[in-house]
């Protein structure tokens, strides 16, 4: 079977090219428009491959509630209600247009994950090369399939769904009429801890489904993002913002421009590193072969004497014969006369 791949704004993406690094902006404009261009602009700077908006308004993705299953229990957001975190955290529509162009400048692909069809369209309107499903959202064939419809290559995180449901998204993007799709392994937890991951299941879904598959990853640190690449994941996905202690929504669990930077070139010498199958010498160790373990001669000895076993060690340099000949060798007669130190030569010995 052919490896699977999609193709985002010209860039292949597969288990054949290098990790495609997706900073999420999310909230992390923290109500500033100045803030979110910096954050395309920092992350071009770093090496991502793309960055990726959320477009929703809190009327589109919730209702304005204060009733106890609207509210927030535990975690950063105790206590908040969802209408109350959305409109906080939202992007206002009438930005999408300034990043998009912005990002257009300076080179970097954009798209968005859409929360409602009123979203796909807006992003319809700027010609987004991509979309993403959010893992809360992986449940809504219906999103599913009106972005499938645009044509363009999606993206299903699937944080929180089992596999029946990861399988229902999958078909209902299929049924909808997507022909490059691509799927996340996620935690959905905010930040999630190393040990939830499980990062042997990315193996599991990518033979299960036969898909794309990579990693949106909501630990501290790069170290689960960077393991997933020597699994398999050719999508790596991870929040970003200017300043961890920056005081928004989503800031606390976000990399900051450095550790993208990092995020970037790991991932791709993780990448670079798993190369192919091959027990070949490789360019770097030709030098180092005359420092391989070889037999040479610790004794003189006259042409026509006997090689004893105390005359003859396996030691470095590698320009006598190979050390698992040293039996064969014991008890043989030397051509010629040799010093301590000279290489043993199957041309100076009788045979």
């Amino acid at each position: 079977m052919s490896e699977p791949k999609i193709v985002i704004a010209g860039r292949e993406i597969s288990r054949n090219q290098p990790p495609y690094v997706i900073a999420e902006l999310s909230a992390n404009h923290n109500g500033k428009l100045e803030t979110a261009l910096k954050i395309i602009e920092e992350a071009a700077k770093a090496g991502a491959d793309a960055v990726k908006l959320q477009t929703y308004r809190p009327d589109t993705i919730t209702l304005n509630s204060d009733a106890d299953e609207f509210k927030i229990k535990g975690g950063l957001w105790d206590g908040r209600t969802l209408y109350e975190l959305y409109e906080e955290a939202h992007m206002p529509w009438e930005w999408h247009k300034p990043l998009f162009e912005h990002a257009q400048k300076i080179g970097i692909p954009i798209f968005s994950s859409p929360f409602d069809t009123t979203a796909v369209d807006l992003l319809e309107d700027l010609n987004a090369p991509a979309y993403k499903i959010a893992s809360f959202e992986a449940v809504d064939l219906p999103l599913i399939r009106y972005v499938a419809a645009t044509g363009k290559p999606m993206i299903i995180s699937t944080g929180m769904a089992d596999a029946e449901e990861i399988q229902e998204a999958i078909t209902a993007a299929r049924e909808g009429g997507c022909k490059q799709l691509a799927i996340l392994h996620c935690v959905s937890g905010y930040p999630a801890p190393a040990e939830d991951y499980n990062l042997r299941t990315i193996g599991d879904m990518i033979e299960r489904f036969g898909l794309v598959t990579g990693l949106s990853d909501h630990t501290l640190d790069n170290t689960t993002a960077i393991a997933s690449v020597v699994l398999g994941a050719s999508i790596i996905e991870k929040h970003f913002t200017l300043d961890r202690n920056g005081g928004g929504p989503d800031d606390s669990f976000s990399l900051e421009p450095n550790d993208l930077a990092n995020l970037c070139r790991d991932t791709k010498t993780a990448w670079q590193a798993l190369g192919r199958v091959d027990y070949g010498r490789k360019s770097s160790e030709q030098g180092n072969v005359k420092f391989r373990r070889s037999l040479y001669f610790v004794k003189d000895l006259k042409a026509g004497e006997i090689i004893t076993p105390d005359a003859i060690r396996s030691v470095r340099p590698g320009f006598g014969m190979q050390p698992k000949f040293i039996n064969s060798i014991v008890g043989r007669r030397v051509r010629v006369s040799v010093k301590f130190g000279a290489p043993v030569l199957e041309c100076d010995l009788f045979f």
